[in-house]
């Protein structure tokens, strides 16, 4: 599969006239828990030729494609996405610390990780994490029987908002580090709960443990209050501008 992926990103790189920056993997792959059926979730960040930047009639800020064959590819802009670090937005701030990288200009992601944490704002990354766990919470039965993937979509936001409060800096994308904020017996049960996943499609329904599922809701309450009572913040761009320039500069 990396051959296909590499060789799509050299079509999309000629049939766009962009110079991909970064490519990785995104998603339950990059995550560590993927299950058999699982798509390739690849997501990449790109320059245009700087005239592109120059024109008064802008330009499209992503380039996407539908899912095909279990690819799922799309890529944004590198103004999108500083103008997305600029508002601390933790979808980049994953992206960067993928431990699976198709491909990357040199020094492109230890450079930009650098500026990622002068941009982290504990309260927008606390409510981004809480609203994907939410989402997924709602589609719980009255019995605590939920899809596998969907109780991954309930624990690795949750932890990586607990992170955000208590750690009060950028999470792991991975589950694997997030794990330690948890009870070493939930630790146990989670890497089962990981161990069936790699052998179950992502449609297999689970009964959440009822010492598991008071643990979701009280770490649910614990940070939702906790973000409530953080501050907002601004940050300056002339870091992201910094690096902006140089990135369509080539």
């Amino acid at each position: 599969m990396q051959t296909i992926i590499l060789n799509k990103l050299a079509d999309i790189s000629a049939e766009h006239k962009v110079r991909i920056l970064f490519a990785c993997e995104s998603g339950s792959r990059g995550w560590q828990f993927p299950s058999p059926d699982s798509d390739y979730d690849v997501r990449f960040i790109y320059v245009r030729p700087l005239d592109d930047y120059l024109s008064v009639a802008g330009h499209n800020e992503q380039i996407g494609f539908p899912i095909n064959d279990e690819l799922d590819i799309y890529g944004w802009d590198i103004l999108k996405v500083l103008r997305l670090i600029r508002k601390s937005n933790a979808t980049p701030f994953e992206w960067l610390q993928s431990p699976i990288v198709y491909m990357q200009q040199e020094g492109f992601r230890d450079e930009l990780w650098a500026l990622c944490g002068q941009y982290f704002n504990r309260r927008s990354n606390i409510n981004h994490y809480l609203g994907i766990a939410r989402a997924a919470l709602d589609t719980m039965a009255n019995n605590n029987k939920i899809t596998i993937k969907k109780l991954f979509y309930v624990l690795r936001p949750l932890l990586a908002a607990k992170w955000c409060v208590e750690r009060n800096c950028i999470a792991p994308m991975s589950i694997c580090p997030l794990m330690s904020l948890m009870p070493e017996n939930l630790q146990k049960m989670t890497d089962s709960l990981i161990v069936c996943k790699a052998k179950a499609l992502e449609g297999h329904i689970v009964t959440i443990d009822m010492e598991l599922k008071q643990y979701i809701d009280r770490e649910y309450e614990f940070c939702t209050q906790a973000s409530a009572e953080m501050p907002k913040t601004s940050f300056d761009t002339e870091p992201l501008d910094i690096f902006f320039r140089k990135m369509i500069a080539g």
